[in-house]
């Protein structure tokens, strides 16, 4: 494939500002969406020397995607999946890269703290994953619970752990700093489903034509593909609340109190510290209501509210009181059993289907990317069985934690 050639400067304009270099007639490759699957599998291509278009309907980390807004969670911890934990891992560190080139941090290694009922199974197997890849962590009975974090409620039979050397990602800032460091822009352009013309090229938008086409778009996959997506990848509304702590008040912020993750029976609220003077985070993981991601309503709602300080009241004394300062609506793209999505359109060898993040995806970005950009460059490369169009099916069975 051929890279974008490097500009340099006309005689006698050494005082001007560099050149773009000129945009190829077609590009090598088109991905449609810059959330954070779009933009790292972009970055991958483009350091292989793709040419590399990227396109947004609204924008990179805008309001409405589910790659924006503040914080999301970086851990390894997943029950001893062979997949995530060390997909996980390699995305922490290329995490870091970005993170330390950036004026402005895009990771918060705050630790991660898990707590559960001791006895849970899949506390029990992401613990011996981390313990058998030599991943630094902590374990801590309900005693040690108790005197690490006084200002968290901790139930009699829990115990927990804390990933020492994982943390937060600050989501928005993140996929435009990784857009950034690869050298590239996002072209504000709603792309429809694939149109090759009779040179064997894919009509992107006006003046954009690309040999392969990767879509990337999130909760709008379904939309662009309904006979193929429908009901495979699922769009739900999740609410997202920052409380403030007094003033003076520490213990709700780094280092204090590291992101942490509450693992009940199945059900998953978590949250972070006060990062960045946004306040302390809380959110819950089960799926909401089935939405639009165009048209839903981003105003949280009464009963959500009241969830979340019935919560605070249990696990958070400290904040039961607290001002709600800002909250978000966003939206999971959720497969039916919380694998991502990588495959190909069907009848179309060269576009793909990138997605189903699942409200856990944004972690994993840049591992994604790399996988997706060596199905690219490298066409003989087998789908991963659990990536796969066929595995994904239309009831809901989720698997991914």
């Amino acid at each position: 494939m051929t890279a974008i050639a490097g500009a340099g400067l006309a005689p006698g304009a050494a005082a001007e500002a560099p050149r773009r270099p000129a945009a190829p007639a077609v590009y090598d490759v088109a991905v449609i969406g810059a959330g954070v699957f779009g933009v790292w599998t972009a970055w991958h291509l483009a350091k292989r020397g793709a040419s590399v278009a990227v396109v947004d309907a609204y924008g990179v980390g805008h309001a409405r995607a589910s790659s924006g807004g503040e914080s999301r969670v970086i851990r390894l911890s997943y029950g001893g999946d062979p997949i995530y934990s060390p997909m996980a891992r390699e995305s922490l560190d290329a995490w870091a890269e970005v993170s330390a080139r950036g004026r402005e941090p895009i990771l918060h290694l705050t630790g991660v703290l898990w707590f559960s009922p001791a006895t849970d199974a899949y506390m029990a197997k992401s613990v011996d994953w981390l313990a058998a890849n030599k991943v630094e962590h902590r374990r801590m009975d309900l005693a040690g619970l108790r005197a690490a974090y006084p200002q968290v409620v901790f139930r009699d039979g829990e115990s927990g752990f804390v990933e020492t050397k994982s943390g937060a990602l600050i989501a928005g800032r993140g996929v435009r700093a990784v857009l950034a460091d690869a050298g590239l822009e996002a072209r504000l352009l709603k792309a429809g489903p694939p149109e090759p013309d009779a040179g064997g090229v894919y009509a992107v938008g006006p003046d954009l034509r690309a040999r392969h086409l990767i879509y990337a778009c999130g909760p709008w996959l379904p939309k662009v593909f309904p006979q193929v997506l429908g009901g495979r990848i699922t769009p739900t509304r999740q609410e997202v609340y920052h409380f403030g702590a007094a003033p003076g008040d520490l213990r709700f912020s780094a280092p204090a109190l590291p992101v942490w993750a509450d693992f009940n029976g199945g059900e998953l609220v978590y949250g972070m510290p006060d990062l960045e003077g946004q306040g302390f985070k809380i959110a819950f993981d089960p799926h909401g209501a089935v939405v639009d991601p165009d048209t839903q309503s981003r105003q949280i709602s009464a009963e959500g509210l009241a969830r979340a300080r019935a919560y605070l009241a249990q696990r958070f004394p400290g904040l039961a009181e607290a001002p709600l300062i800002h909250a978000r609506v966003c939206q999971y793209e959720n497969s039916s059993n919380g694998d991502f999505l990588m495959d190909r359109l069907p009848g179309h060898d060269r576009v793909w289907l990138l997605g189903g993040g699942s409200g856990h995806g944004f972690k994993h970005g840049p591992a994604v990317g790399r996988r997706m950009a060596t199905h690219v460059l490298e066409p003989a490369t087998p789908v991963e069985p659990r990536f796969s169009l066929a595995t994904k099916a239309t009831r809901a069975e989720r698997a991914i934690y």
